[in-house]
């Protein structure tokens, strides 16, 4: 039998498509208020959102006569006729909002209009009205929702950590301020106020106030124009750069997007500019006539389709090209190369320097297999299980010339590769240590060799219970966002396990006073912050693959290339190499070391 659904039940599965989580309603109820003309809003949550959320702006209020109305589906002020979906420049119109909040929640509306003596009070639990009144109030409109998922408690168990839902609302309100220059935002999160923006117009002070980690000596202001287009915002010098995306954040007619095509433009405009697995930072803020532009193919509208893509793409491109090329641009040389060590990929400098021999050395390492140790060979052996029997053949010297290749297949002796034979004989391109071991000649990465070496104690200090750590005679002080700041007490603790001591030290600020043992200094302080710059990629780091991810991407950060290594500091790195569980690859998968036997070199000579 067909039936049409109770309106209560109707509500409650509308607001599924809509409310998610907390930060579904601080979303549409900021919206609502920027539609509303609002130039000072003030955001409160507590319990991230889950328990309450107040969002009170200066707006133009709702009539008394229209308050109740306000909150039946599809009850909206932004559109009349089917021809304004095709030019829709609000941030909300569908009217599906403040109906999908109150279905699943306790709401309270206090609004009031300009031209009114007083305003209203409306009370509803699970989209029923319970209470209505007249009440004094400021101009504007106040929401309060509390008890979210109160009659659906199935949906609960989909709700995160209350520090990471309080995050996605963090976020989500820094994206906005910068977004909306002109007004005022005050966020207060659990009683405490974690940022209050000036409304002053000024969209640097805004990204410096809201996001702390942010170098201002190394952003620069993009504006271009040009028909239909119109981009401004603030990007990162190729100096000033990050590990992931996380730091990249768009906005079209005022709408904080995640979009490939705005994505595409950026790597564009940044092409040869960074380095491999390098991103810059980017507030940039894309206007364009609403009608080439189609807001309505996601529910929360994050996702936007351009009439043209590629025209979009190409002006972003431009646009980017265009700033990166002005004095205020220009890397300063001394960063460019202090920095320049760290992100050159050793893979990068493996290609440059043996390219020419690729072809050359597989001709000859079939040749004479049995004066060569086998790397990938002692590779399997050192992956697989101890009693595990590798399996080799090859071709009987004394086969008849009328039969096929007779294989013969044995066990091999290995042994252990014996470091202590190694006869350190040099350095090249203050890259590659030489040696020689018997007839083999070696060239070892030693940068990959100390990406192996650190990544291993890491994983070791991880592991064991007792930290050895050293005190720092000056704290080392690091800021961070305040989205990642609100998720301290999960990569504080995994921090702490590693060996620091670290501490809070004001909003966004952190104080170490201790590393681990085995660092310098530079090392902690880099890999301190390839580790808070991956936080926003996993909220589960008691997941030990998270962990090595991090580890792995935090000790090709730490790595120096090109140093001068004294003979002291070549046999210390040899030794501590030799005492790897794994010394024959860097947690990426690159060789630490390769070698030519002197029968090979004699071949590239022409000698045999």
């Amino acid at each position: 039998m067909i039936r049409v659904l109770d309106k209560v039940i109707a509500d409650k599965i509308a607001a599924g498509e809509v409310i998610e989580r907390p930060i579904s309603i601080v979303k549409e109820l900021v919206e609502n208020a920027l539609d509303a003309g609002a130039d000072s809003l003030v955001v409160e949550i507590k319990t991230g959102g889950k328990s309450y959320i107040r969002v009170t702006d200066n707006g133009c209020g709702i009539p008394y006569e229209e308050a109740e109305t306000a909150f039946l589906r599809h009850a909206t002020s932004k559109i009349e006729t089917a021809s304004d979906l095709d030019a829709i420049d609000t941030l909300g119109f569908r009217g599906e909002a403040l109906a999908s909040i109150a279905a699943v929640t306790r709401t309270e509306l206090v609004t009031k209009t300009a031209d009114s003596k007083t305003g209203i009070r409306l009370v509803l639990h699970g989209s029923m009205v319970i209470q209505k009144e007249q009440t004094g109030c400021p101009d504007g409109t106040t929401i309060v929702v509390t008890d979210l998922f109160y009659n659906t408690p199935a949906r609960l168990k989909f709700m995160k950590s209350d520090s990471a839902e309080s995050g996605l609302i963090i976020e989500f309100i820094s994206q906005m301020a910068l977004a909306y220059k002109d007004v005022k935002f005050r966020l207060i999160n659990n009683g405490k106020i974690l940022f209050s923006t000036l409304g002053d117009g000024n969209r640097l002070n805004t990204i410096l106030r809201v996001y702390s980690d942010v170098d201002a000596r190394n952003m620069v202001p993009v504006y271009f124009s040009e028909g239909g287009l119109q981009l401004e915002g603030y990007i990162s010098t190729p100096a000033f750069s990050k590990t992931t995306r996380g730091s990249q954040i768009y906005f079209v007619n005022g709408r904080v997007v995640s979009s490939k095509v705005i994505e595409r433009g950026v790597a564009a405009g940044y092409k040869e500019r960074l380095f491999e697995g390098r991103y810059p930072v980017t507030y940039l803020f894309l206007r364009v006539d609403p009608h080439t532009l189609d807001v309505n193919i996601h529910p929360n509208k994050r996702e936007v389709r351009f009439d043209d893509e590629s025209a979009v793409t190409d002006f972003i491109s431009r646009a980017i090209k265009e700033a990166l090329a002005t004095k205020d641009a220009v890397v300063d040389a001394g960063n460019l190369f202090k920095d320049m060590d760290k992100k050159i990929s050793a893979s990068k400098v493996y290609e440059r320097v043996f390219e020419p021999f690729r072809e050359k050395v597989p001709e000859h390492l079939s040749k004479r297999e049995e004066e060569q140790v086998d790397i990938k060979q002692l590779l399997s052996i050192v992956d697989n299980e101890p009693h595990k029997t590798a399996v080799k053949t090859e071709t009987a010297v004394s086969a008849p010339e009328d039969a096929g290749p007779e294989l013969s297949v044995y066990e091999p002796q290995l042994k252990p590769f014996d470091f202590s034979q190694l006869e350190i004989t040099g350095v090249i391109f203050d890259t590659y240590i030489t040696a020689i071991d018997g007839s083999v000649f070696y060239l070892i990465d030693q940068h990959a060799a100390h990406e192996r070496i650190f990544y291993e104690k890491l994983v070791a200090e991880y592991e064991n219970g007792e930290k050895a750590r050293q005190p720092l005679l000056m704290p080392l002080i690091i800021n961070v966002s305040l989205a990642v700041s609100e998720n301290r007490f999960d990569w504080l603790n995994a921090l702490t396990k590693m060996g620091f001591t670290i501490a809070e030290f004001g909003q966004g600020t952190f104080r170490i006073t201790e590393i681990p043992m085995f660092m310098e200094l530079s090392e902690a302080e880099d890999f301190l912050n390839e580790f808070i710059e991956n936080m926003t990629n996993s909220t589960d780091l008691s997941n030990r693959v998270v962990i090595d991810k991090l580890i792995m991407m935090s000790c090709k950060a730490a790595v120096k290339a090109n140093d001068r290594l004294s003979t002291e500091e070549i046999n210390a790195l040899i030794k501590d190499l030799s005492s790897c569980i794994n010394p024959f690859s860097c947690p990426h998968g690159r060789p630490t070391f390769i070698r030519l036997t002197r029968y090979e070199i004699e071949k590239m000579f022409k000698r045999v």
